[in-house]
């Protein structure tokens, strides 16, 4: 059973800085890739960014590019999302998805989100 937990959320200013952190327990971290998702209030759950499995290789929804940094560390088993000059359209509750792909269906995993609100 891998369980997967996102931390870091909280209330920030509009301009500011918040870094999430994801952490996979069950199995070895290296052998997912990560992807964040983020879900407001009365919207559908959107994409945010994704990285490869290996940490090397990273991709952005066009509103958080030059904004947010994602990244992932297989030695300390974590991965995280800094989130920078975040404005009110990013209030949502953040999510960290594991998944591993080879032959058949990924296995994906979900964490149980952590609320992120940018307000002042």
């Amino acid at each position: 059973q891998v369980h997967v937990v996102e931390s870091g959320g909280g209330l920030v200013q509009p301009g500011g800085s918040l870094r999430l952190s994801c952490t996979t327990s069950g199995s070895i971290f290296s052998r997912y890739a990560m992807d964040w998702y983020r879900q407001a209030p009365g919207k559908q759950r959107e994409w945010v960014a994704g990285i490869n499995k290996e940490g090397t290789i990273a991709n952005y929804r066009d509103s958080v590019k030059g904004r947010f940094i994602i990244s992932k560390d297989n030695v300390e088993n974590a991965g995280f999302l800094q989130m920078n000059t975040v404005n009110p359209g990013d209030t949502a509750v953040y999510y960290c998805r594991a998944q591993s792909c080879s032959i058949g269906p990924c296995d994906e995993y979900w964490g149980p989100g952590t609320q992120v609100t940018v307000s002042s």
